[in-house]
């Protein structure tokens, strides 16, 4: 399976989103062994030494540790991958917040959207 990037950012950058998005869903689990950087970089056919950038970036970030022989593997730190998991949902939500307020809703107003969203969702 191919990954789809958006032509307005750089690839390495929505890599590194992609791979917060799978931890923080649990595609990866703490401590796991991620795939190698070609084999990942063929499943989102993208040139290696852009999936090595991703990889170098989210391993400044602490979310990933290189042991020398033996590969990368995803950070144990569980807090640190839930702290990523609020991130990404906080920005989800800032999306949505200013998509709706461009529709002319006000904050008190989509707060009553999305409450009564969610209740017809659990109806």
């Amino acid at each position: 399976m191919t990954w789809s990037f958006d032509d307005n950012l750089p690839i390495y950058l929505q890599i590194i989103r992609i791979l917060k998005s799978d931890l923080a869903r649990g595609k990866y689990q703490p401590g796991e062994k991620l795939p190698a950087v070609r084999e990942l970089a063929l499943e989102a056919g993208v040139n290696p030494n852009t999936m090595q950038k991703a990889l170098a970036e989210l391993e400044r970030d602490g979310l990933v540790k290189s042991q020398r022989t033996a590969g990368r593997f995803v950070t144990e730190d569980k807090e640190k991958i839930m702290e990523i998991s609020k991130t990404l949902a906080y920005d989800e939500i800032a999306k949505m917040v200013e998509n709706i307020s461009s529709l002319g809703y006000e904050k008190k107003d989509i707060l009553q959207l999305l409450e009564r969203y969610l209740a017809e969702q659990e109806a």
